[in-house]
C-alpha cells in the first residue's frame, strides 16, 4: 500500500533540496530518517518532516490498526519540482529598485511497505487466536 505527502511552496530552491533528495531517494524509511537527522543542510530538516508526515499518513490509510516499524517502507518516489518564483525589489543607487526572485519548490514524497499487510481475514484469525490464547490462560490460573 502506498501513501503520499506534498508540501507546496517550500521556501527554498529545488537545486538546493535535489542535493539532499538524492541521498534518501529509494531507501528504507528508517535509513532515511537517520541520514536526515545528521545532514547539515536546511533542506534536510524540511525534508525528515516531510517523511514523518508520509509515514503518518500510511498508517492513517491502514486504519492505525498496524505499525510503520513492523513494515519495511521504501520511499517509492520523491520529486523536487520547481515552483513559481516570488518576484522582489531591492533598494539599488541613485534611486532605482534591482529586481531579484526567490525561488521556491514543491516536493512530493510517496512510501509503500515491502512486507505484505495482512488480509482482514488473516486479521480476525490472529485475533481470534490471541483471544482463545488468553481464555485457555485464565482457566489454567483458575
Amino acid at each position: 500500500m502506498e501513501a503520499k505527502a506534498i508540501l507546496r511552496n517550500c521556501p527554498m530552491s529545488a537545486r538546493k533540496m535535489r542535493l539532499v533528495a538524492d541521498i534518501v531517494r529509494g531507501k528504507e524509511v528508517t535509513d532515511a530518517l537517520y541520514t536526515l537527522k545528521f545532514t547539515r543542510k536546511k533542506a534536510a530538516s524540511i525534508l525528515e518532516k516531510l517523511l514523518l508526515s508520509a509515514v503518518a499518513n500510511w498508517e492513517y490509510k491502514n486504519d492505525n490498526t498496524v505499525d510503520a516499524d513492523d513494515y519495511k517502507l521504501i520511499i517509492k518516489k520523491l520529486l523536487v519540482d520547481q515552483a513559481t518564483p516570488l518576484k522582489r525589489f531591492r533598494p539599488a543607487p541613485m534611486g532605482r529598485a534591482m529586481p531579484y526572485k526567490k525561488h521556491r519548490c514543491h516536493i512530493t514524497i510517496v512510501i509503500e511497505n515491502k512486507v505484505p499487510l495482512p488480509t482482514e481475514q488473516e486479521q480476525s484469525e490472529q485475533v481470534a487466536e490471541t483471544v482463545s490464547e488468553e481464555t485457555a490462560e485464565k482457566t489454567d490460573e483458575q
